[in-house]
């Protein structure tokens, strides 16, 4: 059975992970939290139910929740987010499409998507609330800290480290055994050395 889950932000990214979770066919949406002028409007089917003020309330009913705010550059929205939904102690997932290769030998934390077709290779470790969007490639040994995000696309090559909050943009490519600093921005398109 299905279990009752809750996803909080009702952009484009909200759009893209509904359709991962539909897929992983694990969870079933209640519903989407955003700002109050949204409440009522739908998403792919699924209504705004609430706003952040009515949070306190839906930790009554429901366990699981999900943020599903992108990271255009900046992810503090998605971090308060996560960091409220871990101080209320409910159970925040980890989503992965059934599209996407996951090697046995890697691990992958809470509240992180996988989306459809990227690969994540042995040894590879992915943070807290991160986002794997479509068709990135993360090589053997990769190191993604917390809160980032890798961009449609992306490759990663292997033992490279990306520090917490980064973004790593589209079609970017990483040479091997590469530090990348907490907070970076990679441009779409990139070569990092």
């Amino acid at each position: 059975m299905k279990k009752p889950i809750i996803l909080f932000g009702g952009g484009g990214h909200c759009r893209s992970s509904i359709d991962v979770i539909e897929q992983e066919n694990k969870f079933a949406i209640q519903g989407i939290v955003d700002i109050p002028d949204k409440i009522g409007e739908k998403i792919m089917g699924y209504t705004i139910i609430a706003c952040d003020e009515d949070l306190l309330d839906l930790i009554q009913e429901y366990e699981y929740f999900f943020v599903t705010l992108g990271h255009l550059g900046n992810p503090t929205r998605r971090i308060q987010i996560f960091n409220l939904l871990k101080q209320l102690k409910v159970k925040i997932p980890t989503i992965i499409s059934p599209l996407a290769y996951i090697s046995k030998y890697s691990s992958i934390n809470e509240g992180t998507i996988v989306m459809h077709n990227a690969i994540i290779n042995a040894g590879a470790k992915i943070g807290r609330n991160c986002i794997i969007n479509t068709k990135a490639l993360i090589e053997h040994d990769v190191i993604i800290k917390d809160h980032c995000h890798i961009s449609t696309g992306a490759i990663v090559n292997g033992g490279v480290v990306i520090g917490d909050r980064s973004f790593y943009g589209s079609s970017a490519v990483s040479k091997q055994n590469t530090i990348i600093p907490n907070d970076s921005f990679i441009k779409a398109n990139s070569t990092i050395k």
